[in-house]
């Protein structure tokens, strides 16, 4: 209902435009296209319904089909924002209006001119701005690789660990919006960051009939001495390919790990290093899955530091509780979409986790039994990395893809 309020919004206006023009040939033909440009709009949007038939079509080397869909995506998601826009524009000037009539002395219907010339001016470059931002996610944003470097204290950590240098990807999603060509620069990008040990957290495709192997190929160029590990996401989930992804990590010499454990040396000391398929955090067929981490539980060590790979980072008030002393996750992407008002961030993705992005700190529960005794003051850490890909409506404004460095510190 939303989207068609929003639709029928801009096609009655745009109409309502056009229909001004005196010319009666440029009416007909814009009032033409207008429709026709509505049809291929609610054609795209039904496109997933019908087998991605319209992503399909081509005019010579041109791929029409895969064009129009990505119009219509970034039309979808400016003018939602775009109507909001306006209409708080509208919403503004109808306050002032009637704050101007309940002036002493004001006339009976009193009409300012040039107010209403100022708020017209004002909807026209509200409502423009989304459209003009989402040009700007879609063609700059989405690609604008940042390195973040984290120092992460961590509890129980060995000195002999400290200063171990972790790479981390995530949230690759590989398809129209995310060529193999890409997955080879954020690679190289991490290469260059001559990390001990690399990790991927998840979702390397989007859906059924990604190129997993080309996803995962671009990932096996990863170079790290303690070798490159990583877990599934709930998109592997989505495309059934959580045994291809496992496999294909083992041919090319990686490791997936799957509700199982690795002990890792550095230095002459160790860490246990833990992988989890994507922790469902929700209600499924009526019934509750159980507490997360479930399947791990008889695998965290308390003679060494924990650090878990979990896509879901809803997976960490769990982990805290168990004593995991660290825990790597994506699937937010940061929400693809921040803005910020006064000092305060507003992202979707706010919406399923309290872990949206970067670093988090919680206290390990007293009774984790980890090394140190596990009084409550120790904290284990989260890191949340923004990934690489969008989903859903390929534009990143104010998060850009990460690629992080986390180095390990003693607490």
């Amino acid at each position: 209902m939303v989207v068609y309020a929003v639709q029928r919004f801009w096609f009655v206006r745009t109409w309502s435009w056009i229909g001004a023009i005196s010319n009666g040939q440029w009416r007909f033909g814009l009032h033409a296209g207008l429709i026709a440009l509505a049809a291929a709009l609610l054609a795209t949007i039904l496109d997933p319904l019908l087998g991605h038939e319209i992503s399909r079509l081509s005019l010579g080397g041109f791929n029409f089909g895969r064009s129009l869909a990505t119009f219509a995506r970034l039309w979808l998601f400016a003018s939602v924002f775009g109507f909001l826009a306006v209409e708080s524009v509208g919403a503004i000037e109808w306050v002032t209006d009637a704050a101007a009539r309940l002036r002493p002395g004001a006339a009976a219907g009193e009409f300012n001119a040039s107010r209403r010339t100022f708020f017209r001016y004002a909807a026209v470059l509200a409502g423009g701005f989304p459209f003009l931002a989402a040009t700007y996610g879609f063609a700059a944003g989405r690609l604008r690789y940042t390195i973040e470097r984290v120092d992460v204290p961590l509890a129980n950590l060995p000195p002999e660990l400290d200063g171990l240098r972790i790479a981390q990807l995530s949230d690759i999603h590989i398809g129209d919006y995310m060529p193999p060509r890409e997955i080879a620069r954020a690679v190289d990008m991490a290469n260059g960051l001559q990390p001990d040990i690399s990790f991927v957290t998840g979702d390397f495709v989007s859906s059924e009939g990604d190129p997993l192997d080309a996803c995962i190929t671009e990932l096996s160029r990863l170079r790290a001495p303690l070798g490159v590990w990583g877990c599934n996401g709930n998109h592997e989930i989505y495309a059934g390919v959580e045994d291809d992804a496992e496999r294909l990590f083992r041919e090319k010499g990686m490791r997936l790990l799957r509700a199982q454990s690795a002990v890792v040396e550095h230095n002459g000391a160790r860490f246990n290093l833990l992988g989890v398929d994507y922790q469902r955090d929700h209600m499924v067929s009526g019934e509750r899955t159980g507490p997360m981490l479930q399947e791990i539980e008889h695998l965290i060590r308390r003679d060494m530091p924990n650090v878990l790979l979990s896509h879901n980072p809803n997976s960490f008030h769990r982990a805290a509780e168990l004593g995991i002393e660290l825990s790597l996750a994506g699937h937010t992407h940061g929400g693809q979409v921040k803005f910020e008002i006064v000092d305060h961030s507003i992202s979707p993705a706010r919406l399923i986790t309290p872990f949206v992005a970067g670093l988090y700190r919680l206290p390990m529960s007293s009774h984790a039994g980890t090394a140190s005794g596990g009084n409550g003051a120790q904290k284990a850490a989260l890191y949340v990395n923004r990934g690489l890909g969008t989903l859903g409506f390929p534009v990143r404004l104010g998060v850009p893809p990460e690629i992080t460095l986390l180095t390990l510190r003693r607490a």
